[in-house]
């Protein structure tokens, strides 16, 4: 069992993966060296090594995480109060800018690679990730259908499941072409064919007959 850092530990980890995330940005999987992350965070190879025993594939793994907590946390706090839809436009609107300050620099994707995806820890924090954002958006589909805004029979979770798919095709796109227009309209597209299911439905068609019926009347 892994012995419990103390609070000092805790912050002197903490500065290591921070040091490194920023080093990985600027200077790639290649470029990024344990001389370069002590450097960065001012620690020695002792302290380095002391919470990182495994060394460089052992700190990206906590890089990795590190990541995949930041796409969650910026976009809070919109993404956890998905409770209307302008919270949903102007959750929207973060993750789109988000994505476009970001780029074709994909933290994640860029680990995954390194670390590979069959390696059992970087396989998990990437599930994870998936997992937890899906049922971010799950939990705001059901305060909407709660509110009744949207329709009781509602599969609340495919919903989730097809709209994380939507924005990551659109990020993948984004990354690959350095445009945010297939994320813009894989959102809008989903968030609208929401607000559609929770329009009152439209007056039914007259039976045959009835309109002249009424014509004549």
């Amino acid at each position: 069992m892994a012995k419990e850092l103390t609070a000092k530990g805790k912050a002197t980890r903490g500065r290591i993966i921070d040091a490194a995330a920023e080093v990985l940005r600027e200077s790639g999987i290649e470029g990024t060296t344990l001389e370069g992350v002590m450097a960065r965070s001012r620690t020695s190879k002792s302290q380095l090594f002391h919470y990182f025993p495994d060394g460089k594939d052992q700190l990206l793994l906590a890089v990795a995480q590190y990541e995949a907590d930041q796409v969650l946390d910026v976009q809070q706090p919109y993404l956890g109060r998905l409770d209307s839809w302008e919270a949903w436009q102007q959750w929207r609107d973060v993750t789109v800018r988000h994505y476009e300050e970001q780029g074709d620099h994909c933290p994640i994707g860029t680990l995954s690679l390194y670390l590979g995806r069959s390696t059992p820890g970087a396989r998990a924090v990437v599930i994870e990730l998936l997992h937890r954002w899906q049922e971010y958006l799950a939990v705001g589909i059901r305060a909407l259908r709660t509110a009744g805004h949207l329709p009781a029979g509602l599969d609340v979770d495919e919903r989730a499941a097809a709209l994380l798919a939507a924005i990551q095709g659109g990020v993948t796109i984004l990354q690959a072409t350095g445009r945010a227009d297939h994320l813009r309209a894989a959102l809008d597209l989903a968030i609208g064919d929401l607000r559609r299911l929770g329009e009152p439905a439209s007056a039914p068609a007259p039976a045959p007959g009835e309109d002249r019926a009424r014509a004549r009347g």
